[in-house]
């Protein structure tokens, strides 16, 4: 089989990103599909950046659905849908069905899971498929050197999971993988605001106040924002102000969930492999790394360096695209 194009994807709960060989990254859209929930067949009517734009504005009728959640495929037609969309995207139709594809998946999942989602990069149109799990592409996509006889370590930290793992000689020594991520700290926001403020508000709102004043530890120049959401008393709109701090704290529980995650995977780490870490240090990747005071509180914890990758959250798609470089 000669095929007519090589594509990494990195499938992730938030993002999809999509690597083509000689090229590089050339596509970066959210994992948002948007469909007529009133139609029979659940019509698909926008995938990515026009689908997230939908979201919270649009008719009842219009539904825009994240087809993964927490790293894995919770809607298996709605994904192979937004794989097919974004395969075509990269490709051109003249290419499609003679297209070779890998994928990465998290680490934690299980072997059902694996397979849907190879069986969904299959139906949405891939001739081949293979699978890399996403903490080996992180540690290669960072630069790191996962051939050697040397322990690294590197984290993970995406939208619906995060994951750590330590790597020596090609393989994987020791992982752990939770299903939180940069979702779950909006989540986290909204329902911290509803609580204490007795104000609902979107998605959307809660991942600018992330962006905006968000943070895992104290910073310079902390500040208030304006936020507005609709009040649960008398249903009309409403204003409040939130702190660093208060966002801080609201994030606080998904933050302990991580560092609990390390925690746990250093436990079951060769005590030689972890002399090797605390020389390198940690490495960090995926779009949670760019969290203010995230590499603080992991210094604080583990008592290692712990280091922000280069571009942390093209880390993954970089891995595969090498991987997929290096079958060629």
């Amino acid at each position: 089989m000669i095929f007519s194009r090589d594509l990494g994807i990195d499938l992730g709960t938030s993002n999809t990103l999509v690597w083509s060989k000689g090229k590089g990254v050339i596509l970066s859209e959210p994992s948002v599909v948007a469909v007529d929930a009133g139609a029979l067949s659940h019509t698909v009517l926008a995938v990515g950046a026009s689908a997230k734009a939908m979201i919270g504005r649009t008719p009842g009728s219009i539904v825009a659905v994240k087809p993964l959640a927490n790293g894995v495929i919770s809607d298996y037609e709605l994904t192979a849908s937004l794989l097919s969309s974004y395969i075509r995207k990269a490709t051109g139709s003249a290419m499609f069905g003679r297209v070779r594809v890998m994928l990465g998946v998290p680490s934690g999942v299980t072997e059902v899971e694996r397979r849907a989602v190879h069986d969904a990069a299959a139906n949405a149109g891939a001739r081949y498929v293979s699978v890399i799990e996403v903490p080996m592409a992180a540690a290669i996509g960072a630069g790191l050197p996962v051939n050697k006889a040397k322990g690294n370590m590197v984290v993970d930290l995406g939208g619906g999971t995060s994951e750590v793992a330590v790597v020596s000689v090609g393989d994987v020594v020791a992982s752990a993988c939770v299903r939180v991520g940069g979702d779950d700290l909006d989540e986290a926001i909204a329902a911290y605001i509803r609580r204490t403020r007795n104000i609902l508000i979107g998605k959307r709102t809660a991942e600018d106040i992330k962006l905006k004043i968000g943070s895992a530890a104290p910073y310079d120049g902390e500040g208030t924002l304006a936020v507005r959401g609709r009040s649960l008393t008398d249903g009309l709109p409403a204003d409040t102000q939130l702190t660093s701090a208060e966002a801080r704290e609201a994030m606080q529980p998904v933050i302990k969930t991580v560092t609990d995650m390390i925690a746990d995977a250093l436990e079951r780490t060769p005590p030689e492999l972890i002399s090797d870490i605390f020389n390198s240090g940690i490495t960090l990747t995926g779009g949670g790394a760019r969290l203010r005071g995230i590499a603080d509180v992991l210094r604080g914890m583990t008592k290692m360096p712990v280091n922000v990758a280069e571009k942390p959250e093209l880390c993954v798609i970089k891995g595969i695209g090498y991987c997929l470089e290096k079958q060629s």
